[in-house]
């Protein structure tokens, strides 16, 4: 039997963020079936959690698997939302749906603060990787301007930065939930309540957060293009199709 043609063979897909689409199905669809349908006449208490939490883990779920990529921090969401459940459905203290929330983004920026002393920083897994920035060329003209020592401190500096990024995003997690969700869990007003939690967390958390990462990366690039002479475009990876 002959081999199949390599233009023939099924490549995996390249995933392609669609933002709109993550915040539909994870944070507004989950938000307005806990708020709307959690009563005894519609989808009940533990239905509506049920249902809504679906949302969310069916689509990190088909993506893991249509992706075949392991993803560190999309697998901490589905535990996360694995945990969000299991407060709802055990009817445990509302005070673990706040401790929950603030330990997600605290372990990640415990981690990168570890990370520095490892051989694998994770900032350079999230920001400066070979899939944005042409690191070669970087560390290449590094070599050849004598600065790797002082880029090695600025992106050490990058790292506690991030990893403080992670950190107040816990605190500001642990004060939103304490402040939305008081109602005891496995009822109606707790679904309803985690439902407004959810919302308030995109301005509240994830707006603030997303901007101090711009500012991380936009700090990465000045050094970068002070120690190399490189722009943004120089040092940019682009993706042909």
């Amino acid at each position: 039997m002959k081999n199949e043609p390599e233009s023939t063979k099924q490549a995996t897909p390249t995933h392609q963020p669609r933002p709109m689409v993550d915040l539909l199905v994870s944070i507004l669809i989950p938000s307005i079936i806990l708020m709307k349908f959690s009563g005894p006449e519609d989808l009940g208490a533990s239905g509506a959690l049920i249902v809504a939490l679906a949302f969310p883990l069916g689509w990190g779920l088909f993506e893991l698997g249509k992706y075949r990529k392991f993803n560190f921090i999309a697998l901490l969401g589905l535990i996360s939302v694995l945990l969000t459940g299991g407060i709802g459905l055990l009817e445990l203290d509302a005070k673990w749906l706040a401790v929950k929330e603030a330990a997600i983004p605290g372990l990640i920026g415990i981690a990168v603060l570890i990370s520095i002393y490892t051989p694998y920083p994770l900032i350079k897994t999230l920001l400066y990787n070979p899939r944005v920035l042409n690191v070669q060329k970087i560390e290449t003209k590094l070599l050849e301007t004598n600065n790797t020592g002082v880029f090695d401190r600025r992106l050490q500096n990058a790292t506690y930065f991030l990893s403080s990024t992670f950190l107040l995003s816990s605190v500001l997690n642990y004060l939103l939930a304490k402040w939305v969700v008081t109602s005891p869990s496995g009822t109606a007003a707790f679904n309803e309540e985690l439902g407004q939690m959810t919302l308030l967390s995109y301005p509240v958390i994830a707006i603030p957060s997303t901007l101090m990462m711009f500012a991380i990366f936009y700090y990465l690039w000045r050094t970068i293009n002070t120690l190399t002479g490189f722009t943004l475009e120089d040092i940019m990876v682009t993706h042909k199709a």
